[in-house]
């Protein structure tokens, strides 16, 4: 069923019921109620439907007699194939999903590509409340998760628009274990996340102006900055090594090039564990002995962390992931937006 190229919207049910010569309570028995329409009209609905490219009544009018429709959706600002293939986002989805499973509710991945039909993508999604991931301050789904007027809950930030943010204190768990990653460094260096939607590649200092749109990001730059300042360093000694998406090999890439690089770190924390495992086979690749070469922390705790002995900051995006499905499906809860957090010390630091 192809739409037409001059109505790239989704046709309405009047618009089927005029183009067809017969009254929308006609076309919505058509579908839903067959056995009341004559088969003359469901075949002058069908025709209508098929030229205009109708696909049926949206979900969610299906569910509004009940209440609700049985689904929840949770808005990813990545690939679809993120879901999976990043440790963390799977763990909090595992959370998400553990939630739906008690409900009886199904679970809906609603990906954004960063195009104009993101908002309508949100807009149409039969659900009965969303979840979204960490986004940046300026992303358009934001507001059409809002416009929709369902229930609507955010990991991590940004705040704003009336949605509750679940999260941890991202600064202040930062400037925690920056002081375990930083502690006797001189050339130290973060790994970090993209700045904003362009995800470019960038080498920063403390020192530079620095507009950071996804406030992860910006949180967690700050806590290093305080880790960094506070021992009485210049904020200009710590770089920024931002990485365009959150996956080891870039890591590894651009740790690489530091680490070959004039004035190699001494010291890396990472904003993922994902990134620090890529740091530790660029270090290895170097030659470099952890923790007297090089420190380095990373973030999440995930697996591969505790078998390579990653010194991390742990949290339990599971807990997140269900806290969040519990908001969104508009279940009241007395649990602090604020999680716990706490540093796993192993052999990649020196305390």
């Amino acid at each position: 069923m192809n739409r037409p190229a001059d109505n790239p919207k989704r046709p309405t049910l009047r618009q089927v019921a005029s183009a067809a010569g017969v009254s929308p309570m006609t076309v919505s028995y058509t579908y839903s109620q067959p056995g009341r329409v004559s088969a003359e009209a469901a075949a002058k609905v069908r025709a209508a439907a098929q030229k205009l490219g109708y696909p049926g009544p949206h979900p969610g009018a299906r569910g509004l007699r009940r209440g609700r429709v049985g689904t929840l959706g949770v808005v990813l600002g990545e690939r679809l194939s993120y879901a999976f293939d990043d440790p963390q986002a799977a763990r909090f989805l595992a959370g998400v999903s553990d939630v739906c499973a008690a409900e009886g509710v199904g679970l809906t991945l609603v990906p954004i590509t960063g195009a104009p039909t993101d908002a309508e993508r949100v807009a149409q999604a039969a659900v009965d409340g969303f979840v979204v991931w960490t986004t940046s301050d300026d992303d358009p789904v934001l507001d059409a998760v809002a416009d929709t007027g369902l229930p609507a809950v955010v990991h991590a930030g940004p705040h704003g628009r009336g949605m509750p943010v679940i999260g941890i204190d991202d600064r202040a768990a930062a400037a925690a274990i920056g002081q375990t990653a930083f502690a006797e460094a001189r050339r130290p260096l973060v790994l970090g996340f993209p700045l904003d939607r362009r995800r470019s590649r960038h080498l920063l200092t403390g020192g530079d102006v620095i507009d950071m749109k996804y406030p992860v990001t910006r949180h967690r730059w700050e806590g290093f900055l305080d880790a960094w300042t506070q021992a009485g360093h210049l904020a200009t000694q710590l770089r920024l090594a931002s990485c365009p998406v959150n996956h080891s090999t870039e890591g590894e890439t651009f740790a690489s090039e530091l680490l070959q690089g004039a004035e190699p770190p001494d010291a890396i924390a990472a904003m993922s564990d994902e990134l620090a495992l890529g740091a530790l086979r660029a270090a290895a690749r170097a030659g470099l002995h952890l923790p007297d070469d090089l420190t380095l922390t990373g973030w999440d705790d995930s697996d591969a962390a505790a078998d390579a002995g990653l010194t991390t900051l742990a949290q339990s995006l599971r807990d997140q992931g269900a806290h969040c499905a519990r908001v969104a499906l508009g279940h009241p809860t007395d649990a602090s937006p604020q999680h716990q957090w706490h540093i796993v010390a192993r052999a990649t630091t020196r305390r």
